[in-house]
C-alpha cells in the first residue's frame, strides 16, 4: 500500500514497483493492484476505484457523525469477505447439532471466537458488527429448538 496525495504522485512508484518486481521475475496482481481515490467530503472527485480491502476491512467512503452533523469519511470496516467467512465458521461449528451441551458449554466454545471477531472487526465501525450478533442469534434459535421440544417450530418463544 502506497499513499500519495495525486494521481500522477501515485503512477511513479507503481512503475517503479512494477519494473522492480519484474527484475526479479515477478509481477503485480492486476486483480488487487490499483490507484484507488479516497473519496470523502474533502475530496470530492470521481474514479473508477474508489474502495479498497485490506486485512479483512474495506476501505470507503462511510457516514460519520461530527460536531456539525454528520459527513463523508473514508473509513475502514468490516469487507464482505471477511463477514462470508465468520458465517462459514459459524455454519461450520453446526450448533442446532449440539443438542447433547447446555447453553453455558456453548457459550464457552463460541465466546472467545465471538471476542476475537469483535475486537479484531469492531476496531472501526462497529455497527457493521450487528450482523454477526444476529446471525449468532439465528444459530442459537435453532439448536433451542433442536434440544427443548416444547421450543419446536417456535422461533421467537426460543
Amino acid at each position: 500500500m502506497i499513499h500519495c496525495d495525486t494521481q500522477e504522485q501515485a503512477i511513479e512508484p507503481l512503475d517503479a514497483l512494477t519494473a522492480r518486481l519484474m527484475s526479479l521475475g515477478l509481477k503485480l496482481n492486476p486483480d488487487k493492484t490499483k490507484i484507488v481515490y479516497c473519496k470523502d467530503d474533502n475530496r470530492r472527485g470521481n474514479s473508477k476505484h474508489t474502495s479498497f480491502d485490506f486485512l479483512g476491512y474495506t476501505f470507503r467512503a462511510r457516514r460519520a457523525k461530527g460536531r456539525k452533523g454528520y459527513f463523508l469519511n473514508f473509513a475502514p470496516a468490516m469487507s464482505n469477505q471477511a463477514k462470508k467467512a465468520v458465517s462459514k465458521e459459524l455454519r461450520s461449528l453446526h450448533i442446532n447439532r449440539r443438542s447433547g451441551t447446555d447453553l453455558s458449554g456453548l457459550a464457552m466454545e463460541l465466546n472467545p471466537m465471538v471476542r476475537g471477531w469483535i475486537n479484531y472487526y469492531g476496531a472501526f465501525y462497529r455497527s457493521e458488527l450487528y450482523f454477526l450478533a444476529g446471525r449468532i442469534d439465528e444459530h442459537l434459535v435453532r439448536w433451542a429448538m433442536q434440544k427443548f421440544k416444547r421450543l419446536k417450530g417456535r422461533p421467537i418463544a426460543a
